[in-house]
């Protein structure tokens, strides 16, 4: 028996409804109809992707105050530079500003709680 790969990742954040709706209104993914109470879950592809409220016990905070530092988090979009301009248009920080390289057009942003989100554009 062996591990195929990647199957689920979400993010745990400090406000779930904030995280949700920067995820829907920035990026433009959907919320599936069915998800844990603590949890919203996009369908994304090829990898499900949800924000969740933070396990018991965990407190961000004191953790860091940019959680998921030394994790590379990439998301695939269609048009980079176009969805670089619309959050750059409704104030979303920009950590890296867009580059062409391996990956095809490539920027990062950060999200409400502070994790760094690369977005490339190349399939």
């Amino acid at each position: 028996m062996t591990v195929t790969g990647p199957d689920f990742f979400s993010l745990q954040v400090r406000d779930l409804d904030r995280a949700a709706g920067f995820y829907e209104t920035h990026l433009g993914l959907r919320r599936l109809p069915v998800a844990p109470p603590h949890a919203v879950v996009f369908g994304t592809a090829t990898i499900p992707f949800a924000v969740r409220e933070p396990v018991p016990g965990m407190d961000l905070d004191a953790i860091s105050p940019q959680p998921g530092a030394g994790v590379a988090l990439w998301l695939h979009a269609d048009d980079a530079q176009a969805l670089h301009d619309r959050l750059v248009a409704a104030d979303v920080p920009i950590v890296t500003e867009p580059f062409d390289g391996p990956f095809g057009r490539t920027f990062a942003l950060s999200d409400p709680d502070g994790y760094t989100i690369t977005v490339h554009d190349k399939a």
